[in-house]
């Protein structure tokens, strides 16, 4: 799946209620990872390329890179240890988990695909790359679904609170 998809559903998963930008960067992490370092070193090395990188110019370490971001075992290990330093933060990086596991059916085993077991095992599913048609248009609907189902909400609950204090000033400014 594509970064921000990563980050929009990581947001809408687990940061509709609290801070949706820390969600959201939990949701693109794996990716982020891997792939910044990359693009900075495309620029200092003058590496050019459109669309999606071809996969021998991509140097080793971004596939490791990469497939640590994207092992479960990782993550647990990662996860366990914000259990113990910042339950709240712990939260959040459920998107994290929900990236691997958007990830596993939406690689192919040609493109990066999610070796969701390394380093115990090279273990890949072969799904549906994220890009083709049967990912692409529904990931997108079912977003601007849900952000809009969202939103909307948000809208609603500012309007009643407003229409609820209405001649109660006291009520806006001091939420008595």
């Amino acid at each position: 799946m594509d970064i921000i998809s990563h980050g929009l559903w990581g947001g809408i998963a687990f940061g509709r209620q609290r801070k949706i930008w820390l969600a959201f960067l939990f949701g693109v992490l794996p990716d982020l990872c891997s792939f910044a370092p990359f693009f900075i070193y495309t620029k200092l090395n003058n590496i050019h390329f459109h669309r999606a990188p071809p996969l021998d110019i991509i140097p080793p370490w971004v596939f490791t890179i990469y497939d640590v971001g994207h092992s479960l075992l990782f993550f647990a290990l990662v996860y366990m240890l914000l259990l113990k330093i910042n339950k709240g933060l712990s939260l959040y990086s459920l998107a994290w988990l929900l990236h691997i596991l958007l990830d596993i059916p939406t690689h192919s085993a040609e493109y990066f695909p999610t070796k969701f077991l390394y380093p115990v095992s090279d273990f890949i599913i072969d799904g549906q790359p994220w890009a083709s048609p049967l990912i692409w248009y529904p990931n997108l609907a079912l977003l601007l679904t849900l952000y809009g189902l969202h939103i909307f909400s948000l809208l609603r609950d500012k309007r009643k609170v407003s229409a609820d204090n209405i001649g109660q000033p006291e009520k806006i400014f001091f939420n008595g």
